[in-house]
């Protein structure tokens, strides 16, 4: 599995790839794993889940933002997101990259337009918004930038990553804040992360243990693993948890029935919605974290008729297939 998911984070950080992926995502399938590429496609998106008992939680698709022009946009076109929720009445929040508004630039820029944004999604019905994690040295920036926060905001929450080895210590500390729990999806250095997916999933349990047992504000678990799942609801109930601090989430696009499932069995659910035409570094790392998620959406993603109109979409799958067939083999 290690190769399988190395070639994976590779794969999502090639400029080149996610420049192509840009252009040709709706020719290729994106919109199997993207709700939508503008505001009005991805509000009616999130109305189709709600309608099935499901909340949503919205990313402004980008990467690699360089410049203050660059963050400012995305800013913008997060804000613009928070008021068409507001205003749709949809059950929604969103959730936001540092590095795309701003981290990369300077620091001060970015925690400046952070609040901007948590101020506006507080004047829009006190809307949550989670600030994701990203690799170390970023995930390290964005706990900081949360810390300055924090006392000020109550309408802000970030991610745990379970490979992670300070994640037990996070969870702790941020017992008031909403979290979401997820395995983690970017290669570490073994001196700051498990390696193995054993470890990772050992570890990902405890702290949803941990975390469950000591919260006092919401946490997502994040995971499309039906054995984590079943493990969790049997925990929930074996210690009489209050679910309305609880709910699972799942990426759009994938594990749709289960998704809907879970949600008529009476738990919180939300799913990760992104939009915009930026989307391959996004669906890379997810199968970088489970390269077993290639198996939920390549079929549906990359028909016939897809890889006959798109070259660069036929090379795609070919490289994809035979990694799928290394990662049923793990």
């Amino acid at each position: 599995m290690g190769l399988t998911r190395d070639f994976f984070i590779m794969l999502s950080e090639n400029q080149t790839l996610n420049a192509a992926a840009k252009k040709y995502g709706l020719a290729l399938g994106a919109n199997k794993v993207v709700a939508g590429v503008d505001i009005p496609s991805t509000i009616e998106a999130i109305k189709e889940l709600n309608r099935k008992g499901i909340t949503a939680t919205v990313d402004n698709l980008g990467e690699f933002v360089f410049s203050k022009e660059e963050a400012t946009k995305a800013k913008e076109e997060i804000i613009a997101m928070i008021k068409a929720i507001d205003n749709a009445g949809v059950k929604a929040h969103m959730s936001i990259k540092l590095t795309q508004i701003g981290l990369d630039v300077d620091k001060e820029f970015c925690y400046e337009n952070v609040r901007e944004i948590l101020m506006v999604a507080y004047q829009h019905g006190n809307m949550h918004i989670n600030m994701d994690t990203e690799d170390y040295n970023h995930t390290v920036q964005t706990f900081e930038i949360l810390d300055r926060l924090k006392g000020e905001f109550k309408n802000v929450g970030t991610v745990i990553q379970a490979y992670l080895f300070r994640a037990t210590d996070e969870i702790e500390k941020y017992k008031d804040v909403r979290l979401r729990l997820v395995k983690g999806a970017y290669k570490e250095s073994p001196e700051v992360a498990y390696q193995t997916k054993e470890d990772i999933d050992e570890n990902y349990i405890k702290l949803i243990e941990q975390r469950l047992l000591s919260a006092k504000a919401m946490t997502s678990i994040a995971t499309h693993d039906h054995n984590i799942i079943n493990h969790v609801k049997k925990f929930i109930n074996q210690h009489n948890l209050n679910k309305d601090l609880i709910e699972f989430q799942m990426l759009y696009g994938f594990r749709t029935e289960l998704q809907e499932e879970i949600a008529k069995q009476g738990y919180q659910f939300c799913v990760y919605v992104p939009f915009g035409q930026d989307w391959y570094g996004y669906f890379v790392r997810r199968l970088a974290e489970r390269p077993q998620n290639l198996q939920l959406v390549t079929k549906s993603i990359f028909t016939p008729q897809v890889n006959k109109n798109i070259a660069i979409g036929a090379g795609a799958v070919a490289a994809i297939s035979a990694i799928a067939l290394l990662a049923k083999r793990k």
